[in-house]
């Protein structure tokens, strides 16, 4: 079976729309995903009274001095996916990889309409775990490493970092204690994702009608689903 192409697709700043999509000439051997999580250091160099402690005196003759300081959640970063990509145009007589790489340095241009770069979903077979991922590119590098006798490149090497670019009514969804989503993955099923969040898969038809499913058999890996709450 044929492989299936790492794609690109651009999208609207509200993620309401998407233009036409294109794929990469040779699937990566590999790619990362990174995500930062803010941990705020306090109390390092201040005594801390001994828990117990009744007044002031008690409490200045049972300091304890922390051997490291104290660690408080400040919140999580946005996922980073960065991609190796290889381009190659050598058996294509008269061409210009930079016909290629170009589709991707558009996505870093300001678009005249949206006013800004467009956001754009990198999706890859039935990879539902990570992909389809919708970020924005905060970070390219192209490398050229070959050229014709004129010096027109015809292979190049590119690092593409994209930054995840949330849905604002998607993050609404996923934060609002009354409402939660799941992303559908390979082999899944209404009826076995209900028995997995309700305990009970006779209440598909609450997920089916939340999200407008015509046929509730059929679901695409990747798809995100909304997932209301019962009772």
């Amino acid at each position: 079976m044929k492989p299936e192409k790492l794609t690109f697709t651009p999208m609207s700043k509200d993620l309401k729309s998407k233009s036409p999509s294109f794929q990469v000439l040779f699937n990566p051997n590999s790619y990362s995903i990174t995500k930062t999580v803010t941990w705020n250091q306090t109390g390092a160099s201040t005594p801390t009274p001994a828990a117990g402690a009744q007044s002031q005196a008690e409490a200045a003759g049972h300091q304890i001095y922390l051997d490291a300081p104290t660690l408080n959640f400040g919140g999580g970063g946005s996922r980073q996916l960065t991609l190796n990509l290889f381009f190659d145009v050598t058996e294509t007589p008269g061409a210009d990889v930079r016909t290629e790489t170009g589709k991707i340095v558009a996505l870093t241009k300001k678009d005249r309409k949206e006013k800004c770069p467009l956001p754009c979903e990198i999706s890859w077979g039935k990879n539902s775990d990570d992909f389809p991922f919708i970020g924005v590119i905060t970070s390219l590098t192209q490398n050229f490493v070959l050229f014709d006798g004129d010096g027109k490149p015809l292979r190049a090497n590119l690092t593409v970092v994209l930054t995840e670019y949330p849905d604002p009514e998607m993050n609404q969804r996923q934060t609002d204690p009354e409402l939660t989503t799941r992303v559908v993955r390979s082999g899944d099923t209404v009826s076995s994702i209900a028995g997995e969040v309700y305990g009970d898969p006779t209440l598909w038809r609450t997920i089916a009608e939340a999200n407008g499913l015509d046929d509730p058999r059929r679901l695409q890996a990747g798809a995100r689903l909304t997932i209301p709450k019962t009772g």
